[in-house]
């Protein structure tokens, strides 16, 4: 099997009724896809519960880097637990 080494890609995601484009590697957009599925929930309303954690930090990262560490977090078990089945989420349409 060959590894996963391949440049980011754009991906358009709507995250409270705006559209916007993230450059994210393949691997690491496929990952926010299973979590997505895994807790019942478009990739949209995963992507917005992401983007209002970060922009808590102090200082906040980047959007595309702050999926990097979410997927990375939730990977070694860093806590994040899935939504509630049926729960609205922002940015979910």
């Amino acid at each position: 099997m060959a590894p996963p080494y391949h440049p980011p890609a754009k991906y358009s995601v709507r995250i409270a009724g705006h559209r916007t484009s993230i450059s994210l590697e393949p691997l690491f957009w496929s990952r926010l896809g299973e979590a997505a599925a895994a807790d019942g929930v478009s990739i949209n309303a995963l992507v917005a519960r992401i983007d209002a954690e970060r922009i808590q930090a102090d200082p906040a990262p980047g959007l595309a880097s702050a999926l990097r560490i979410w997927v990375l977090e939730r990977e070694r078990g860093g806590g994040h637990e899935p939504a509630a089945p049926g729960s609205a989420q922002p940015g979910d349409q």
